[in-house]
């Protein structure tokens, strides 16, 4: 297992690697496989792209993201323009009903309101203004109205499952999938936050679902003996 100097020492690689970010405004400290960013940034943005370049580094186990945003003279702009410019966003993008969207903008963070029918349209309103220009940050309360199915406990379960099996990402048998009233809780460990971000996806996926309780841990490579994970 990597020590927190070289995991520190690897999540500056590759957040100087990635070409959207500029690493020499951003701060790393690691304790125990927990990273966390400082430092500041001039779009929200690439505060995001910070955390994800950093969780997709072997070790990391978890990010706290303190990044502020403090856009320049090239970023900023006036509230009601990011507004106008939010609102075009949501209405181009094919995934967003932005019908059932209402936001308002107040010192540069956007907050969105509504009721929206699945879970990914949720994800791609927030994404759709997330990159804008003067954006310092995104408050998402869009609720998912979920949607009443003719399924069974037993049917919902067994279909996340063998979507988890079906995956190039995630060894399904390290993964245990539990419905309580709809609810999905997944057990079990992980080697990345990759893996574990997929699984919930996989979860979220599934028709009915109210809500997703990801419990899996993340245990990276060189933890433990191969053979626990059926490699």
């Amino acid at each position: 297992m990597k020590s927190d100097r070289d995991l520190q020492r690897h999540v500056l690689e590759e957040l100087d690697w990635e070409p959207g970010i500029n690493a020499a405004h951003i701060g790393v400290t690691a304790e125990e496989g927990i990273i966390t960013l400082t430092g500041h940034v001039p779009a929200y943005g690439e505060k995001l792209a910070a955390e994800e370049v950093t969780k997709r580094v072997h070790g990391v186990r978890a990010v706290a993201n303190q990044i502020e945003v403090c856009p320049d003279d090239a970023h900023r702009r006036e509230d009601e323009q990011l507004a106008a410019a939010a609102r075009h966003a949501m209405e181009w993008n094919a995934s967003v009903p932005s019908e059932n969207i209402q936001l308002s903008v107040q010192d540069g963070w956007i907050s969105l309101d509504g009721t929206v029918a699945r879970r990914h349209q949720r994800l791609a309103a927030a994404r759709a203004v997330a990159h804008l220009k003067g954006a310092r940050g995104v408050t998402n309360n869009i609720l998912v109205a979920v949607e009443q199915v003719e399924q069974g406990t037993e049917d919902v379960k067994g279909q996340i499952e063998s979507a988890l099996r079906r995956s190039a990402t995630i060894n399904s048998r390290c993964v245990a999938v539990e419905l309580e009233d709809r609810t999905v809780v997944l057990t079990g460990d992980v080697h990345s936050h990759a893996e574990r971000d997929e699984a919930e996806r996989i979860a979220w996926s599934a028709r009915g679902v109210n809500d997703v309780e990801n419990c899996l841990t993340i245990t990276p490579w060189g933890s433990g003996p191969a053979e626990e994970w059926g490699y």
